[in-house]
């Protein structure tokens, strides 16, 4: 979800793991047998994003062709792969987002980060919908459309994200889900509400002075999350802040403030695979009961970060072919409804045709508009006393990672450049 993350610095890393092997016959030395290497963090983030987002186009492939579905899975199943998606982004922003203030405690260098990573790949879609797209297949006339007052609303509301419009005139009127010209780009300020968390935390010293005060905020807002029920297409009964969902936005916060724990407690509590995979269990015994929405951001945030911290290293040196995540994102869903224009009627049809066009928009996105705005931040003046100081022993990045990260300028601190939280 989310954001120009910066890049995890050495420390971050978990220690090394000793090596196991089989106990070794009286008398004789056996060289110990090495666990399996492990890429950085960052690439695991990089590459978990890109599959949840692909995941969330196939699960958006099935309201968007059939409007009574809710996600690809039968509606008995109550289980949609995009929403449980949605909760490891959320929990993942929160860990990242809180690295970053601790690599740079600087509000106003925060706060520009987030406006760099967050906006532009925003704006182009908003702009390229309203004005190229809008036009071509609105059922009003160039004339018409562009003297109504609800297409230019679309481009000044959404780039303020907590006043977000979804309709165009006249766009996609006779699609199944005509109520929506980008239906994804609606977690955006839930998100944006959790870089706000972060620095309000950060400016008044709290992740330093009281720690467990973030603690306190995860079980407040699980306490929230229970009293308005939001869950997999129910914004839940709290209302709404201009045009953001309540009951939603806290939902996904929970998963947040999950990431932010974890990181604020990142030398205590480790990412263990066997718990994750008994979360996992556990999630299934208790899916269905009242217990399934409180266990659910655990189960996806935990699982998420375990995922990242233990991806396999073969695959570093390979991030720029995952970069586009967010792109992806803010793109799949008019691109979507626009193949359905084009005659892609079905859920699997759609889901086909529309992964490699979306894989192709992000993939433009990163290259031509994430990328040079997040050089940008060059610009910031940073002081090189304010850094952390990096672990001695900390693994050193391999060659070739090094230098397909030289080949993605403008910094490093783009590997972490995350997706913001996408729908279900």
């Amino acid at each position: 979800m989310h954001s120009g993350h910066s890049a995890f610095t050495p420390d971050l890393l978990p220690p090394a793991e000793p090596a196991i092997g089989p106990p070794p016959a009286a008398g004789v030395s056996l060289p110990p047998v090495p666990l399996p290497p492990k890429a950085h963090p960052n690439t695991g983030f990089a590459w978990l994003r890109m599959i949840g987002a692909l995941i969330v186009v196939v699960d958006h492939s099935a309201p968007l062709t059939d409007a009574a579905r809710l996600t690809v899975f039968p509606i008995s199943w109550n289980l949609s792969p995009g929403y449980i998606a949605l909760m490891g982004f959320f929990a993942m922003s929160g860990y990242q987002i809180s690295d970053s203030w601790r690599e740079d405690p600087c509000w106003w260098r925060f706060s520009a980060k987030r406006v760099l990573r967050l906006w532009p790949p925003l704006l182009l879609v908003v702009l390229v919908t309203a004005l190229v797209i809008g036009p071509l297949v609105s059922v009003l006339g160039p004339s018409e459309y562009f003297s109504a007052r609800a297409t230019w609303g679309y481009v000044v509301h959404n780039a303020g994200l907590y006043t977000l419009q979804h309709r165009l005139p006249g766009v996609f009127d006779h699609n199944p889900w005509p109520w929506s010209a980008n239906g994804s780009i609606w977690t955006l300020p839930m998100e944006l509400t959790g870089y706000l968390l972060v620095l309000g935390f950060g400016a008044a010293g709290l992740f330093r002075r009281a720690p467990w005060l973030t603690v306190v905020l995860m079980l407040t807002l699980v306490g929230l999350d229970r009293r308005g029920e939001a869950s997999i297409g129910n914004p839940g009964r709290d209302g709404s802040f201009l045009q953001v969902p309540l009951g939603s936005m806290v939902a996904f916060l929970v998963a947040f403030s999950i990431g932010m724990v974890l990181h604020t407690y990142r030398d205590k509590v480790p990412l263990s695979p066997f718990v994750a995979w008994s979360l996992v269990g556990l999630q299934i015994a208790v899916h269905n009961s009242k217990a399934d929405a409180v266990m659910l951001p655990f189960m996806a945030g935990y699982g998420a970060l375990v995922l990242a911290f233990h991806w396999p290293a073969r695959l570093e040196g390979y991030d720029s072919w995952v970069f586009g995540s967010y792109g992806l994102y803010v793109w799949a869903f008019p691109v979507q409804q626009l193949l359905i224009m084009a005659g892609a009627t079905t859920q699997w049809l759609l889901t086909v045709t529309a992964l490699p066009l979306t894989y192709l928009c992000g993939w433009l996105s990163w290259r031509y508009i994430e990328a040079p705005t997040l050089s940008l931040r060059c610009y910031l003046p940073r002081s090189e006393r304010r850094r952390p100081p990096q672990h001695p022993n900390s693994r050193p990045r391999s060659p070739r990672h090094r230098v397909a990260q030289l080949r993605q300028r403008p910094e490093p601190a783009q590997r972490a450049a995350a997706v913001p939280a996408v729908s279900a």
